[in-house]
């Protein structure tokens, strides 16, 4: 998960600026105006009784107010009291108590006055109160007997301090008391016990109460609690609490009950703003949970807590909207109780419009407003200079209107001080606000010439401060003497800041702010440079490692030129750690080797004086699970344990499941078998288990990393020994000679014999025979012989287990046979159907099943070429064979060669071998079409004649007739020209084409025929000469002494070049002619193209038929010879194919295949010029 965050440093400067816009303008300290209140202590001030009392009052005015205090209402004459002073040039009281003084004797309300010619400010009543830290009242503490499961309440009971103490409990040694949902402290101070268990028993129950203003701690005494548990007898009970009738009684559950607050409903008042904190407490057994809801409504998403385990609902911030009902439900499994506290949001005043001071000119009008609410609505009244308005003295421009005081055409003798007192039953509000009434031009407060620098696409906030009576009216200009700024992008505050929301790069410059008023003019200029956003253009990625790894995060930024970034990473919002694995670079972080401690966020934070921008990247250490532990074996029964474990650390990647293996140490110890796995959500199995074994299990945790380690070893389970379950398995009957049968079978595993002294009981008799079962039994062996049985007879044959305890069930019956012996006839009445010139059908008639003398396997053909009829010459025989699955009566002969003497035979087969041959059948192939003819060359090319010579075809495959040859010419073009035809004799191997035309080339196309069709074409391309003119032009060309000269010139250049290129290749270099040449071959030792005038080419399988007019396909050079014989692979896979009982072939060649020797020029290119250069280069 990636996370980026941008914070702009003019963002932070609006933040300012908009806080500065709600305060009113601050008159400069140079010139007349009435005091302001700037430092005051709060109304409620509690005081350490051992130090000195220093109660603030700072004001300014000018000129210098002067200071005086009252308290409790009347004037405080601090000159007749030693021990209280007043700092020079300020209001602060400083009472001395160090010295010998009481703070007690100073408690009171205090309230300031600053006044000078203007007017008079005063400060807030001023509550100053002694801190107190009461001890404990002595008490006798009764120890607590409480019989388990029952609820107990400690009372701490506080002595009521200054502020109030917080309260905590410990035992005698400084250690907190454990809490928990059964045991935990109440906002009162107060332990709860929910049902008390025999281990809250202890002597040391301590409450303390700390006191942070005089920073002591009181300690109340030891309160003990004894509980009395069900394993304690009634007479030992009896005997040491001989004065009491408490006995030990059966703990039994019990209902919810409340322990605070107490009945069904209560009420609570909170004021607006706090914390409102609502409690129940509830006993038990089992210890109740507790659940809060608000009725006829939710309870506040973001304002919502529970603490001290749900006990406590904690609502922040409160407000009007928070009144109404709030229950809290305690449960347990045998019920619930519930308790209601209707809570009321009060409200002390608070601002709604809070006045602000008014400087206004002579003549001028103006108001103050004050307003504020609260729970119940607050009263408003007016002072001026400190005294109620109603009796203050009368200013013609002043009228009082509520909540609000109007000003009209106000005079210097306006200017005065007035106060708003807002208050209601909960507290008081109490704000200074001036009139000053003064005549001033204006004057421009911010500094000429300051320098602004922003961030592109952000705001740029040009300050021009300034002060004048009447207020003065601000413009902005661009440049000195620019036009005046309008427009919706420039956006103009009221305290004369000019505003740009959106800076760009353009906006850089020069402005200019003029501030007038009607006593005056003056102006002030500014700069601004805006620069580039920082930003990072390669964040870092999120990121799986293995642990023991190494990962790199980037972070590649882009920033303006005249700003100087700084580059920190920060891992889970901190620093990094102090480790040397931790690699920082220029523009990334590496962690080297890492480990499970590295997991976690890393971001990486660049900033500027203007900016900052960060992004973040998670990385997740993986690893193989950590092993299980803690196995556990129970409900341990003869066939059957429960496995439990407890899971290790998954390492980031959930575990998918877990493996369960066994070691059966009395058969084979060390040795550790697959059991079965469940998934990684389960963590106990209920496995199965055979008799006499003794298990020992672990478990293995397996994750998208790998698998743990195994878990150590459970215990060892020995289970009792039983009869065998099972017997052996794979049972067979299969004789190895025609008289005899062996039997064999899978021995049963160690584990499978359910006890000790494993035997198996072998049975056979002869199937269809009224014969008795023969039996025998043995030991250590999965195989038995029994002899002398008739050749290839059925036996019904068993295996059953058994050992010391006795037999496994009764097995199941197996049929084998006893041993085969060869086929005794052959196949009769073989006849061969032939269909084409390269497939036959072969029938024949089954032999009887009685002379097969086993399994029948099926019937295999033998068949071979006598002698190729068109050559009249005979070969070494090599003889091909097709197996027949099954009973069948027929198969197909494919892949024969036409015109073509065969012989075959047919033999029967069983599992033991081949029976004898049938009579030889003879057959002959008729012909086919002949193959392509094995080359042609195309040679002594003239002006108008071409000699074509060829060789017969590889494989007439009968008489040949003729051969047929077709040709046509090829322009410029590549368009055809007309086809021409010739017939010619067989007995032919070359011709002379003659009347061609000059300097032309023609593609010829050539095949062989017999009766049957026409074979397979080759094809090839030659060019007749120029003519002699021609020539002699070019050889008078060649004579010129100028192209001689231009020759040797490039000859001279050439040798220069290479001279040049062999000193740069020695030095290492790579020369730029060099590259060229590897990139791009010359075309002068490249092969031709058709229209290079090549000689002796053979096209491609494509071109073997006469091209369309107006297309053409190039030649590949090579002579394609295709072979009109019908491939084996056709009728069966490899070469032993076979034939299914449809006549499909699954048969089979045997037998090497002899070479046929070559006939004719087996060369498939002819010579030609181009082939020569190509062989020379």
């Amino acid at each position: 998960m990636m996370k980026k965050r941008s914070i702009s440093a003019s963002k932070a400067s609006l933040v300012l600026f908009l806080c500065q816009v709600i305060s009113a303008l601050d008159v400069p300290l140079d010139l007349s105006q009435p005091p302001t209140i700037t430092q005051q202590s709060p109304k409620d001030y509690i005081v350490d009784p051992r130090e000195n009392i220093v109660i603030q009052c700072e004001a300014k005015g000018k000129p210098p107010p002067s200071f005086s205090w009252t308290r409790n209402g009347t004037h405080f004459d601090i000159d007749k009291d030693a021990q209280v002073t007043m700092k020079p040039n300020s209001g602060t009281l400083v009472i001395n108590i160090m010295n010998g003084g009481k703070a007690e004797v100073y408690e009171g309300v205090y309230q300031c006055t600053a006044r000078n010619e203007r007017g008079a400010a005063i400060s807030n009543n001023i509550v100053i109160r002694s801190s107190r830290s009461p001890l404990w009242t002595k008490e006798k503490l009764e120890p607590n007997h409480v019989q388990e499961g029952d609820s107990l309440v400690l009372h701490c009971r506080p002595p009521v301090g200054l502020p109030p103490p917080i309260i905590f409990w410990m035992d005698n040694a400084f250690q907190r008391l454990p809490q928990s949902e059964r045991v935990s402290q109440g906002l009162n101070g107060d332990l709860y016990f929910s049902n008390v268990q025999p281990e809250d028993t202890r002597e040391d129950y301590i409450c303390y109460a700390r006191f942070n203003h005089t920073q002591t701690i009181q300690q109340k005494q030891p309160i003990s609690v004894k509980v009395f548990s069900m394993d304690s007898l009634n007479d030992t009970i009896a005997a040491n609490l001989s004065d009491t009738d408490i006995y030990a009684k059966p703990v039994t559950e019990k209902q919810p009950i409340l322990l605070t607050p107490t009945g069904s409903t209560s009420t609570k008042v909170e004021l607006r703003g706090n914390v409102l904190l609502l409690e129940c407490i509830a006993a038990g057994l089992p210890t109740p949970v507790i659940r809060w809801i608000k009725e006829g409504g939710e309870l506040p998403a973001n304002r919502t807590f529970f603490e001290n385990f749900k006990k406590t609902l904690k609502i922040i911030d409160v407000s009007e909207a928070d009144s109404g009902n709030y229950k809290c439900v305690a449960r347990n499994i045998l019920g619930s109780v519930h308790h209601v506290i209707s809570v009321t949001v009060k409200a002390a005043p608070y601002w709604i419009t809070a006045p602000r001071n008014l400087v206004l000119s002579p003549g001028e009008d103006g108001t103050l407003i004050c307003r504020a609410n609260g729970n119940p609505k607050p009263n408003i009244s007016w002072l001026a200079n400190g005294v109620p308005i109603a009796i203050a003295p009368e200013d013609p421009s002043r009228k009082v209107d509520g909540d609000t005081i109007i000003f009209s055409h106000v005079q210097e003798r306006s200017s005065a001080v007035y106060q708003c007192n807002a208050s209601n039953e909960y507290g008081y509000l109490l704000a200074n606000a001036f009139v000053n009434v003064l005549a001033e031009p204006p004057r421009i407060l911010t500094p000429a010439n300051k320098l602004y620098q922003v961030i592109a696409d952000s705001p740029a906030l040009l300050d021009c401060a300034y002060f004048g009576s009447p207020k003065p009216e601000v413009e902005w200009f661009k440049g000195v003497k620019g036009s005046i700024l309008r427009g919706n992008e420039y956006i103009f505050h009221d305290n004369g800041t000019l505003e740009i929301p959106v800076a760009q790069k353009d906006s850089t410059g020069t402005y200019t702010c003029v501030a007038r008023n009607e006593l005056g003019k003056i102006q002030n200029e500014v700069q601004l440079e805006v620069k580039d956003p920082t930003m990072i253009i390669k964040q870092p990625e999120y990121k799986v490692i293995q642990r023991y790894g190494q990962v790199s995060f980037e972070c590649i930024i882009k920033h303006d030129s005249t700003l100087l970034p700084t580059v920190m990473w920060l891992k889970d919002n901190d620093e990094l750690p102090d480790d040397e694995r931790f690699l920082v670079g220029k523009d990334n972080l590496t962690i080297m080797n890492v480990t499970d401690k590295d997991d976690g966020t890393y971001t990486c934070i660049v900033n500027t004086t203007l900016d900052s921008v960060s992004a973040s990247a998670v990385l997740t250490v993986v690893a193989r699970p950590n092993p299980p532990f803690d196995l556990e074996l129970t409900g341990q029964l003869e066939r059957s344990v429960e496995l439990s474990w407890i899971p290790g650390d998954e390492n980031n990647s959930p575990i998918t499941n877990f493996v369960i293996e066994y070691e059966d140490g009395l058969h084979e110890p060390g040795v550790w078998h697959y059991q079965t796995e469940v998934p990684g959500t389960q963590t106990t199995v209920q496995l199965k288990l055979s008799p006499y074994v003794n298990y020992s299990f672990r478990v293995i945790a397996v994750n998208e990393i790998g698998r743990s380690q195994p878990s150590e070893p459970s215990e060892q389970y020995l289970t009792k020994s039983a009869n065998p379950d099972e017997n052996p398995s794979n049972v067979q009957g299969i004789g190895s000679e025609p008289d005899n049968l062996v039997i064999t079978w899978e021995s049963l595993k160690g584990f499978q014999s359910n006890g000790p002294g494993l035997q198996y009981k072998v049975s056979w008799r002869q199937k269809d025979v009224d014969d008795e079962w023969t039996s025998v039994i043995v030991a250590n062996v999965s195989k038995y012989i029994v002899s002398g049985t008739p050749t290839f007879v059925p036996y019904e044959i068993k295996v059953q287990a058994l050992n010391d305890l006795g037999y496994a069930p009764e097995p199941s019956e197996v049929i084998g046979h006893s041993g085969e012996d060869l086929p005794m006839v052959a196949p009769g009445n073989v006849q061969v159907h032939v269909i084409n010139s390269t497939l036959a059908k072969v029938h024949w008639d089954p032999v009887p099943l009685k002379t097969v003398r086993g399994h029948l396997q099926g019937y295999k053909v033998y068949y071979w070429k006598v002698q190729n009829l068109s050559r009249r010459s005979r070969r070494h025989v090599e003889k091909k064979i097709l197996t027949f699955r099954g009973n069948k009566t027929f198969g197909m002969l494919p892949g024969l060669e036409p015109y073509s003497s065969y012989k075959l035979n047919v033999r029967v087969v069983n599992g033991k071998g081949e029976g004898p041959a049938s009579p030889d059948k003879v057959f002959k192939t008729p012909e086919g079409v002949p193959s392509s003819p094995s080359f042609l060359k195309i040679t002594n090319p003239t002006l108008d004649s071409l000699t074509l010579e060829w060789g017969s075809p590889t494989h007439p495959n009968g008489v040949l007739t003729s051969y047929i040859l077709k040709f046509q010419p090829i322009n410029n073009t590549h368009e055809l020209g007309p086809l021409v035809e010739i017939r010619i004799p067989a007995n032919e191997s070359s011709l002379i084409l003659k009347n061609l035309n000059y300097s032309t080339r023609y593609k010829f196309y050539f095949n062989a025929q017999t009766s049957v069709g026409s074979g397979s074409q080759i094809t090839e391309e030659a060019v007749t000469i120029m003519d002699e003119a021609m020539a002699s032009r070019q050889v008078d060309i060649a004579t010129q002494g100028w192209f001689i000269g231009l020759m040797c010139a490039v000859a001279l250049l050439i040798l220069i070049l290479l001279i040049v290129c062999f000193i740069r290749r020695n030095k290492g270099g790579k020369y730029p002619v060099k590259e060229k040449e590897d990139a791009h071959a010359d075309p002068e030792i490249q092969p031709m193209k058709e229209d290079d005038g090549t000689f002796g080419e053979y096209s491609d399988a494509e071109d073997h038929k006469p091209l369309k007019k107006g297309s053409r396909t190039p030649s590949d050079r090579t002579v394609k010879k295709e072979d009109s014989d019908d491939s084996l692979v056709d009728y069966g896979e490899g070469v032993n194919g076979q034939f299914n009982e449809d006549g499909s072939f699954i048969g089979q060649y045997s037998g090497k295949k002899e070479k046929e020797p070559a006939e004719g020029n087996e060369s498939s290119e002819a010579p030609s010029p181009v082939n020569a250069m190509n062989s020379f280069v």
